[in-house]
Parts: structure tokens; sequence; C-alpha cells
């Protein structure tokens, strides 16, 4: 069992802090397209969600990532801010269109530039920086060729993975390859609620092949040139519950946890799909090649495991149906299959409309420690979206964010406690942002940012993240 540092109590009879093991990284994320702006400068191209959030009716209010919180411009103000924190490490995403504007061929120099100018801004300031090569951001020519669906795509996410470890692998030791590919598949290729915006469920799961494809083709190669850092994926996962006992319900989950959860898990750490997710999807023409297992399945030092809510799922034998507040339209392969439909719990949610139910975290942790071989583990993302408005004096008092990021670090403790080898927690988000289909209706960050101005502002919740990380864990509850 992981051995956490001596819990300590006062003498008032209040529980144990619950600390977290020395060396514990303790981040935030955030994401290129999300945070950058600067969409036409410095010689970067369009991507997916460049055109997508243009389309009239695709992203609330209209807004786009044009300016976004303006981080292109701002860095050093936010690594600032990272620094005051505490924060030992600073999860964030490359955008390949910055790096490498048509997919192929040509590499910009000036977007390496910048990457490198933020690598070196973080390690100036002793923050460890963690960055992703794919947060959906997919150069608008390579989707033009057919995206995600086509295998073609897989190699040429591989050879822009292999440029930026080149340029970045000497002073950037731990890479996160693809970010949730569940969402780029499904959300992008399946309900259309994401960039590129298409409805095709055969489509969707070509495209959650080749991402996982795409994943173990830039391992090798990144680990050929550096074989002493360290790879993997981050993956949103989900507890997945059924309403009722009834066989319906259960069925029910057990479609959804197979292509929300086992149809990435298993390829990564098993080299296999889930048998009873290629029955379930096969009248989609799903039958990936086996020999591309053996280049997913490419050993990983860390999974990263990106986790938000719990689903509770009912079956409605004879048709179809959806929740009308769920991200799994009607062009879900799992909905046209079989008969599905998400379910109010009860519980309380946050500004998303999301269950807030941090024992489905801890169930998670120890469901991929249980079921799949040892991997060292970080949550990649953990937090919640409200709708937030300075007060008068400006101060954002976030209670629900304190109150959502205490339950799960406490879920996440309690699994390290058990000896689950969680190594690591980076609070999803730094900033305020674009947050993709909702436009900036929705803020997940742990610094307000006034988006007319660009003036960041901490928030109740940053102040209390800094007291964790100083503290090296939570305080014991009293």
């Amino acid at each position: 069992m992981t051995s956490l540092q001596d819990d300590t109590s006062d003498d008032t009879g209040a529980a144990p802090a619950a600390l977290f093991p020395t060396g514990f990284r303790w981040g935030a994320a955030t994401a290129a397209y999300q945070i950058e702006g600067a969409a036409d400068e410095g010689g970067r191209g369009p991507s997916i969600w460049d055109t997508f959030a243009r389309t009239p009716g695709k992203v609330l209010g209209g807004d786009t990532g044009d300016v976004a919180v303006d981080h292109y411009h701002r860095f050093r103000d936010d690594v600032a801010l990272m620094e005051d924190l505490g924060l030992t490490s600073y999860r964030f995403s490359i955008s390949w269109p910055r790096v490498q504007p048509a997919g192929s061929g040509a590499f910009n120099p000036e977007g390496l530039d910048f990457y490198r100018r933020l690598v070196d801004a973080l390690l100036d300031a002793g923050i460890e920086p963690w960055p992703t090569l794919y947060h959906w951001d997919l150069p608008q020519p390579l989707e033009d060729k057919g995206g995600w669906p086509e295998r073609e795509t897989a190699h040429r996410f591989a050879e822009y993975a292999a440029h930026v470890h080149e340029a970045l692998g000497d002073r950037v030791r731990h890479w996160t390859t693809v970010n949730e590919p569940w969402c780029a598949a499904f959300l992008g290729y399946a309900s259309g609620e994401h960039a590129p915006g298409r409805r095709d469920p055969s489509a969707s799961l070509h495209a959650a092949h080749h991402l996982m494809l795409g994943h173990g083709l830039a391992v090798q190669a990144m680990r050929a040139h550096a074989p002493g850092n360290r790879f993997g994926a981050a993956v949103n996962l989900y507890a997945v519950s059924p309403a009722t006992d009834d066989p319906a319900d259960v069925d029910a989950a057990r479609r959804v946890d197979g292509l929300q959860n086992r149809l990435f898990l298993d390829p990564l750490l098993l080299g296999r799909y889930p048998w009873d997710v290629l029955a379930d999807t096969s009248g989609h023409g799903f039958n990936p090649p086996s020999e591309d297992l053996a280049v997913i399945h490419q050993p990983i030092d860390q999974l990263g495991i990106n986790y938000y809510s719990r689903h509770t799922v009912a079956g409605t034998p004879g048709e179809a149906a959806q929740a009308a507040s769920s991200p799994f339209a009607t062009h879900s392969p799992w909905v046209g299959s079989g008969h599905v439909r998400f379910v109010p719990s009860g519980r309380p949610v946050t500004g998303m409309g999301w269950d807030i139910d941090a024992g489905g975290l801890y169930e998670v942790l120890t469901r991929v420690h249980g079921e799949y071989p040892s991997v060292p583990l970080y949550i990649t993302e953990n937090g919640a979206g409200y709708d937030e408005t300075p007060d008068e004096d400006g101060a954002v008092k976030d209670a629900g964010r304190i109150g959502y990021l205490d339950a799960h670090l406490r879920a996440c403790h309690d699994a390290v406690s058990g000896g689950v080898p969680l190594r690591g927690y980076f609070t999803w988000s730094l900033l305020d942002n674009f947050e993709w289909a909702w436009g900036y209706s929705k803020r997940f960050g742990l610094v307000h940012v006034d988006y007319a101005t660009q003036r960041r502002a901490p928030k109740d919740s940053a102040r209390w993240y800094a007291g964790v990380i100083e503290r090296g864990g939570l305080p014991g509850r009293g």
C-alpha cells in the first residue's frame, strides 16, 4: 500500500487531516483552443474548432475562441498566477494547427517557439510542464481529407507528435498523447455537438479507433527518440449505474460503460476491444484490424483520468430514447442499436447540470486499479462549472466549487489509502475560458477572467486550493 504522510489532528477532537504522499503532483489544466486566442497570428492555421465555432448556431451565443482569454500574449502573467498558487505541475495542450498549419508537411517555427517560451517560463517558476498533444483542435485541412475516421490521420498525428517531442523533449518529461478520445470521436462525429459537427455513427467508431491508433504510433515515435520520457493518454471515465435492477436497465448500463469506458481502457491496457462492444456495434461496420491492437497497446508510463460525474441509465424496450440534457444524443451508436436513456439521479448538480458524485471518482479509480494492469494514475481533469459573477468588491465566492473539489480530493485520498497508485491531481481549470459548445456561459476556472478586459482575479477556490497545496492535503473535518 502507498505510504501516506502521517495524518495529523489537533486536540479538539477533529478528524485527522487527509495528507497526500510526499511528491504528489498538484496542478491545474487548460487546453489551447480554450485559452490561447491569437487565432490568426504567428502562422497558425485553422482548426476544426475555428470552422465549427464560426458556423452560426453551433456555439451558444455565437462565441468563438478567436481571442479566448488571450493566453498567447499573456502567458507570462498566467505562469506568475500559477506560481502564486503553488502549482507544482501545469497541464496544457499544444495547438496542432499552430505548430503544423496544414496537419502535414511544413512545421511552423514561430508556433514551436511559443511553446518553447511557455515551457521555459514554467521551468523558471519551478512548475513542471505536462503537454497534451491533441485536445480536439484538428487542423482543418486534415478534416477536409476525412478527419479522424480516416486511417491516414493517425499517421499524420504521429508525425506531428514526433516533431513536437523533438523540439521540447529535452525539457519536458511527461507527455499526454490524446485527451478524451470519447469526446473527439462521439461528440465530434456521432452527435455533432462538437467540432467537426458530423452525425455519422460508423464514422465515429472509426474515429475512436484511429485516435487510439494515433496514440500508439505517437508513443512509438517519441519513445524511440527519448526512451527516458514518460508517455500516456487521458481518458474521460464515468461511473455508470443502472436506474434499477431491471435487466433492461442493467443492460443499458453495460452498453454505456462499454462505449464510454471499456472501449478505450481495454485496448490501451489489455490490447483488445471488449467483445460485447464489438457485438453491440457490429451493425455499424466496426471491425478494426487486429494488428492495430499491438500498436495501441504500447507500454504506457502513466494514465490520465478525467472525471466529472456519474451516469445513471435506464433501458427503454421498444424504442430508442435520449435524455435532453445528456451529451449522448440519438446519433450515438449505443442509442441507435440499443435502448438507452439517461435519467436523473436526485443528486445535487453543478451549473452544467452534471451530477455531483465524488464516490464515483473513488469507484473509477479503484476499478481501474483492480481490473487492469497497474500503471501510475493521474487525475488530469476534475472540476465544476458554474455561471458566476463577482460581487460588488470584485470577489468570486465560489463555495460550490470548493465543496466539489474538497469532496473529490477526499475520494482521491481514500483511493490512495487503499493502495491505488494515484500520483497527482490536476483541477480543471486554471482560468475561466471558452467552454466548447457552451461558449463563455459556463466558468470552470480557479481564476476569474473578465472577458471584456482580460483581467484575472483569483476566486475563493484558488486561495483554497493554494492552501491545499501548501498543506499537502486537506484539513480535518471538525
